[in-house]
């Protein structure tokens, strides 16, 4: 796996987060389409998207929903012996099956999210693997019970208005691309081994060109043009452009539990979903019923968030707030020093 680094000198220009805002409107957009959109010359959309992707600031990956295949998704919370937290969250964060991996400020907690494709390989982790590592004190898994935000609406609120309604119009903006949905569909999608592979291509790079996809999975592509359709109208993949949040000035990130009436839980949800620091919201199993994820420049402005905004929420019972000292993971994508690692074979394409 190719390091890419964020760094000090990584600086992020205006420029950069119109394209950023750009790709979250329409992440396989042509860099012609995104130029022409934002006045900008191709080649300068070119440039800047590859700079982003080198420093560790951006990263376009398919993400596979587990759901949309009849599994469910679950988070974890692992306290941990003092020493043993890094060795485990690295361990964690290899496995294909857990998409979210950070460790809490206490320095002893690990916060995970598994989206295991087969029962099989849910139960190995969370009912043999991790029972059995003596460094583990103790676990709590939740079932993800209905999703508010999060996908390709992660960082979506908060870069509403860097591009005027004409720009987001001309790159095919249709509202918000995530509209809440339950975890997991009635009405399960089978994958055939060609589905599979073009998936493995989609996770290295989500702007693979349909020409790869197709070399990649043996097809023409306009049968990868097609399957690849059905597959994001049904949920089954979807081409999430991960931000590393610091990059843009979101130094503060925490784990929010909440415990609110059971009658509130769906109106505190969608409120949730639409506040401009939440990256990720749903409702879960257990004592805590709802789990957000925060990103704020600071700790300052997460505590006025936090005490004000969430503090009013109807319903509202009870709160923890659980400042993440360290992402490990995040959508699939492995992080150091806040910056994004870009798969070895992931090449930047149009």
């Amino acid at each position: 796996m190719a390091r890419a680094l964020m760094t000090e000198s990584a600086s992020v220009e205006p420029e950069d987060v119109r394209i950023i805002r750009a790709l979250q409107i329409a992440p396989r957009a042509s860099f012609a389409a995104i130029a022409s959109a934002l006045g900008l010359t191709e080649g300068a959309v070119n440039r800047r998207y590859r700079r982003l992707r080198a420093d560790g600031v951006i990263r376009v990956a398919g993400v596979v929903n587990p759901g949309a295949l009849g599994q469910s998704r679950w988070l974890v919370r692992l306290r941990c012996r003092p020493g043993s937290v890094a060795a485990i969250a690295e361990a964690l964060a290899k496995r294909a099956d857990v998409n979210w991996v950070a460790l809490s400020a206490a320095g002893c907690e690990i916060t995970c999210a598994t989206q295991s494709r087969t029962r099989e390989q849910r139960e190995d982790l969370l009912g043999q693997r991790l029972p059995r590592t003596a460094a583990v004190i103790d676990i709590n898994a939740f079932a993800m019970l209905r999703q508010f935000l999060g996908g390709r609406g992660h960082y979506w609120s908060a870069l509403e208005g860097t591009l005027s309604p004409e720009e987001e119009s001309a790159l095919g903006s249709g509202g918000p691309p995530f509209t809440e949905f339950p975890v997991v569909t009635r009405e399960p999608l089978r994958l055939t081994p060609d589905d599979e592979k073009m998936l493995d291509a989609l996770a290295a790079d989500g702007r693979a060109s349909l020409v790869d996809l197709a070399t990649a999975a043996d097809l023409t592509p306009g049968r990868v043009s097609r399957r690849l359709a059905v597959l994001l109208q049904h949920r089954v993949v979807h081409i999430d452009v991960e931000i590393a949040a610091a990059a843009l000035g979101y130094h503060a990130r925490a784990n929010l539990w909440l415990r609110v009436h059971p009658s509130a839980v769906k109106g505190a949800g969608r409120t949730l979903a639409r506040e401009p620091e939440v990256a990720f919201v749903a409702a879960i199993s257990g004592p805590w019923n709802i789990h957000a994820v925060a990103h704020c420049r600071d700790l300052d402005e997460l505590f006025e968030f936090t005490s004000d905004r969430i503090g009013s929420l109807t319903g509202l019972q009870s709160m923890e707030v659980s400042p993440v000292l360290r992402h490990v993971k995040q959508a699939g994508t492995r992080l150091s020093d806040d910056g994004l690692l870009q798969p070895s074979s992931a090449r930047a394409r149009r």
